[in-house]
């Protein structure tokens, strides 16, 4: 009985997630606004970045520091690093936190970033060709380590049609490294297709053009929804587009829609690593009051052997304690993340609230 009514539920869930989707349409970018549509180039690469190996667990301070010097920044990835991670052990630095060193603390060069989510390989080659650098988060195991899934963040820089390839600059095994686009297209979706842009000030508005809808983030979650449910649908043991589904269900602000399909991608498995990079349940479940939840999951990255290096961890277990009138507990939460990373805006705000 139990699985007839989950299966009610999911399939309830899915005509749902289309009936809203739906209602902004295609999700593939428009083309610029008052342009002609042209074709793309068959083969495009950026010129002039230079590139730096990432150091001690810091893909992502060193990428977007490769990703900067196409815009002419000198600095080496410990700038980036010292604020985006003043811990070296943090081991997620999340893409609003990439979004925000840009666009606060490079003011010697006029450059921006935004972040969108439901990505399409076409979207990746229309940036390049009007030359936009933009960094992907994609899942990762690469040979010959093969230590396990994880997060990890590429530069793309160019792609060549011939060879279905996109050229990227890999912080962790090398520059101008070749991945197929089959490979970018199974990996990315394990980040609901996430995509960091950066851009010359003057540029935004070419730039909000070649987005086209997804220009505005509510339309942009909207498509990633579409993009998601249609994966889902496609294939319903597919863990990572119920994961999706639920990450744009949050960015929606449905959290109850959101809980189900969470619910549905744990049940189904997801690496272990999961949450050290992506928190959209600890979000939906405080939504929807399942504190003992978050507790539970946050339990689960304190002891799986690197959550702990995690301050997400801490600060939604503090959430939870708080919502649970365990404030003591919560305190002490919070402050773990705060002490573990001072630049981390959310959980200061909290922490003094809780202590003035």
């Amino acid at each position: 009985m139990k699985l007839i009514v989950r299966a009610v539920m999911l399939g309830l869930l899915l005509t749902a997630a289309f009936a809203s989707s739906a209602q902004e349409g295609d999700p593939s970018p428009a083309p610029p606004m008052g342009q002609q549509i042209t074709p793309l180039p068959s083969s495009y690469a950026l010129a002039g970045i230079t590139f730096e190996y990432q150091g001690w667990n810091n893909c992502g301070p060193a990428t977007l520091t490769n990703a900067l010097t196409y815009f002419g920044y000198a600095d080496k990835q410990g700038r980036a690093a010292s604020w985006l991670k003043p811990n070296r052990e943090d081991k997620n630095v999340s893409p609003w936190q990439m979004v925000q060193f840009v666009n606060s603390q490079v003011p010697e060069i006029p450059v921006y970033a935004l972040e969108r989510v439901g990505g399409t390989l076409d979207m990746l080659k229309l940036l390049i060709s009007n030359n936009y650098p933009v960094i992907i988060e994609a899942g990762y195991d690469p040979e010959p380590d093969r230590l396990g899934w994880m997060g990890h963040y590429l530069l793309v820089s160019g792609y060549d049609d011939a060879s279905a390839e996109f050229i990227t600059q890999d912080s962790y095994l090398g520059p101008n490294l070749r991945y197929s686009y089959d490979h970018i297209q199974r990996f990315w979706q394990h980040f609901n297709y996430t995509y960091i842009v950066l851009y010359d000030s003057g540029a935004e508005p070419a730039l909000l053009d070649l987005l086209g809808a997804n220009a505005d983030p509510q339309t942009n979650a909207l498509n990633a929804l579409q993009i998601a449910t249609a994966e889902a649908t496609a294939d319903r043991s597919n863990a990572f587009a119920w994961f999706n589904m639920g990450t744009n269900f949050v960015r929606l602000g449905i959290m109850d829609r959101a809980v189900i399909a969470y619910d549905e991608a744990r049940r189904i498995g997801l690496p272990w690593r999961m949450l050290w990079y992506q928190f959209g349940p600890f979000e939906a479940y405080y939504a929807e009051g399942r504190y003992q939840d978050m507790i539970d999951l946050a339990r689960n990255n304190l002891n799986d052997g690197g959550g702990q290096y995690v301050e997400e961890t801490f600060y939604y277990a503090g959430l939870a304690r708080e919502a649970l009138g365990e404030r003591d507990r919560a305190i002490n939460n919070l402050r773990e993340a705060v002490n573990f990373n001072p630049n981390f805006t959310a959980a200061r705000e909290k922490l003094d609230q809780l202590t003035q």
